[in-house]
């Protein structure tokens, strides 16, 4: 039987987790919320394992859109090896992970192709960045500029609006 890791290594990949949907959602890619439907779910799927293996951590996976699943699920059951949908599927995978794995490492991820066999197509991420990302908001975006307030609030301009 499997063990589970300890709490603590378990809150470092739920950061972890956390940080990669935030840093593929600010490169613009849609991100599926964990516990999302199967049926509707399509984008960067990322999971926390929490089992002590080789092939636990933080993984990283692209669905196509149900309806590209679909039809290379029924290209499998019906047995066509040659439908060009299966070739299409794996061009899909490999450019998307490809791109995921670009902006994960630029972003200072530690990222490696899966090690569990019954995953193909899947991405580990052992380690992520501490520290603030590169998109975060940065003190004078907070500071309004040309404003600077007097006692009690009120602007040195002498009016309020």
């Amino acid at each position: 039987m499997l063990e589970k890791v300890g709490a603590e290594v378990l809150v470092e990949r739920e950061r972890i987790a956390a940080r990669v949907r935030d840093e593929l959602m600010a490169a613009g890619l849609p991100v599926l919320a964990p516990g999302l439907d199967p049926v509707l779910s399509q984008g960067v799927e990322v999971n926390v394992d929490p089992f002590d293996d080789d092939a636990g951590g933080v993984s990283v996976a692209w669905r196509s859109s149900p309806r590209l699943e679909n039809c290379v699920l029924r290209a499998v059951k019906l047995n066509l090896l040659d439908d060009p949908t299966l070739a299409h599927q794996r061009v899909v995978l490999e450019a998307m992970l490809a791109a995921i794995t670009a902006i994960l490492m630029s972003a200072g991820f530690t990222v490696r192709d899966s090690l569990n066999d019954y995953a193909p197509f899947t991405l580990e991420v052992p380690a992520g960045p501490g520290g603030s990302p590169s998109w975060a908001l940065r003190d004078e975006e907070l500071t309004v500029s040309g404003r600077s307030t007097g006692v009690g609030g009120a602007s040195d301009g002498g009016s309020e609006s």
